[in-house]
């Protein structure tokens, strides 16, 4: 045995033709030291069930049993059995063998060639042009029985190419794909190929895509997938909910000014642009900037010309071409300042937060475009609001400025609908950061919907008639202080002035 452990030790054991070995493993099963799972296969392991043992050492199961087989077909794709537990091989001959958990699925045909890849011991698996051309083979079976997978599966890998290497590369599969079919005569299958590359590239009819996303690509609205299932994660959780409604107090003219002086203050603090209020005060009095800090003034100034401004915020999106000439627009007053940041223009690069990539330079325009579906199907005013603040921040479709756009697109939408706009204050910043990470990372919505919700009801308790009403209304609620000073406390009644 080659495993350096002792043979009662390992995991997985294969019956051998050595008569020494055959005899020491017969030994151990009598003495029930290891036990038989399958026709020539053995393991110490009698802890754990063996459809467990084989799924963990599959790979080095079919290298040992079955060498010279090649890993083919929709399993050269996924590296993993399908739903229905099978996995499939290309070797001598057709027939079907069953594992303890797997049933493999032989079938008749070419082994490695050239470029193949070698999986464990001696078994192959399919290079990647070929594992396209066997996929584009007919299959008798539908779903996880099938050897292929679907052509929207396919289209969506294909896609994922483009978007991530470029069309260069998926050019180069193609030509692949070309010389390969020769040596495996799957001239048809390489047919197919073409048509589907060409449709994705745009230089063949895209009628006879089936994915979306392919069909975007094609029609030059590429969007990111892994966006689109997490906007559409939190549709669906949005959509199950009634949610409470906080009519406007701050309705007056001169009471939205001065609620919108703190949106604006707090919305700026989230994203490190922090300022004593006092010094937040007298920028937006004498509307003249603090000379040391010129750029940062801006800032606020910028964000408080869009915030206190009710008929702008009174502007919602209709459709997809009006939602991104409104986050240009916006975006450009609220950086009107930071010329290095390109003001209403979208990002041309890629930018990060931590290790989370945000969407790609490329895709901006169509995810926004896909994304709208979403928000123009909600109809209560919280719900589009929530959606739409994520959406812009997950997006991230401008170089600087995301997240303080974001809210403020989130408070049009309440605006319209005359409900209360919606401020997280220095105290709430943590909940508000961590919950959308997790709905990020996770696919969670709940915890971001409940910290929104929180959100919405303590802010309807802060109006007044004087920005000093409203600030000691803040202070009561412990709106300024840091994360680990305090608790956001919602005050419902109204406090002794």
């Amino acid at each position: 045995m080659e495993n350096s452990l002792p043979i009662h030790l390992q995991e997985v054991i294969f019956g051998s033709s050595d008569s020494n070995i055959s005899k020491k493993v017969s030994k151990l099963e009598k003495q029930g030291k290891i036990k038989k799972i399958a026709p020539r296969l053995y393991t110490g392991n009698l802890e754990e069930n063996p459809k467990t043992i084989v799924r963990r050492n599959i790979f080095t199961i079919l290298g040992k049993l079955f060498p010279g087989a090649v890993l083919s077909h929709r399993s050269a794709l996924e590296f993993q059995p399908t739903s229905t537990n099978q996995i499939f091989l290309t070797h001598t001959y057709t027939k079907k063998t069953k594992l303890p958990g797997i049933t493999i699925r032989f079938l008749k045909g070419a082994g490695a060639i050239e470029g193949d890849n070698i999986l464990s011991g001696q078994v192959y698996a399919s290079q990647r042009e070929r594992a396209f051309l066997e996929n584009l083979q007919t299959s008798r079976k539908t779903g996880p029985d099938s050897k292929t997978l679907t052509y929207s599966e396919l289209e969506e890998r294909l896609e994922q190419i483009v978007r991530i290497n470029g069309e260069e590369e998926l050019n180069n599969l193609r030509d692949r794909a070309r010389d390969i079919s020769i040596v495996l005569a799957m001239k048809k299958e390489f047919i197919k190929l073409d048509k589907i590359i060409s449709a994705i590239l745009n230089t063949h009819s895209s009628k006879i895509l089936k994915s979306p996303i392919a069909t975007a690509r094609a029609f030059g609205i590429p969007f990111d997938p892994f966006r689109y299932e997490l906007f559409e994660k939190l549709f669906r959780e949005l959509k199950q909910f009634e949610f409470k409604q906080f009519e406007e107090k701050n309705a007056d003219l001169d009471d939205f000014r001065n609620f919108a002086f703190f949106e604006g203050y707090f919305s700026n603090y989230i994203e490190g642009t922090v300022f004593k209020i006092d010094e937040a005060k007298e920028i937006i009095e004498k509307q003249t900037p603090i000379p040391t800090r010129e750029q940062d003034s801006h800032d606020i100034l910028g964000t408080y010309k869009i915030v206190s401004n009710k008929k702008e915020m009174s502007i919602t999106p209709k459709s997809p071409d009006e939602l991104i000439s409104i986050l240009k627009y916006r975006h450009k007053t609220l950086l009107s300042a930071r010329k290095d940041k390109k003001p209403g223009e979208f990002k041309n690069k890629n930018n990060f937060a931590g290790q989370t990539a945000f969407v790609d330079i490329n895709l901006v325009r169509g995810t926004l475009i896909k994304g709208f579906e979403f928000y123009a199907a909600l109809i209560n005013p919280f719900a589009k609001a929530a959606y739409l603040m994520f959406m812009i921040s997950e997006i991230h479709p401008f170089l600087d400025g995301n997240g303080r756009l974001a809210r403020i697109m989130m408070n049009a939408e309440l605006v319209t609908a005359k409900q209360s706009k919606i401020i997280i204050p220095n105290v709430y910043r943590e909940d508000y950061i961590l919950s959308l990470r997790k709905l990020t990372r996770q696919k969670d919505p709940d915890a971001y919907i409940r910290m929104l919700s929180r959100a919405h009801e303590f802010s309807s308790t802060i109006h007044g008639s004087t920005m000093d009403e409203i600030q000691i209304k803040l202070e009561k609620s412990n709106a300024f202080h840091l994360p680990n000073e305090g608790n956001l406390n919602i005050i419902t009644t109204d406090i002794n002035m």
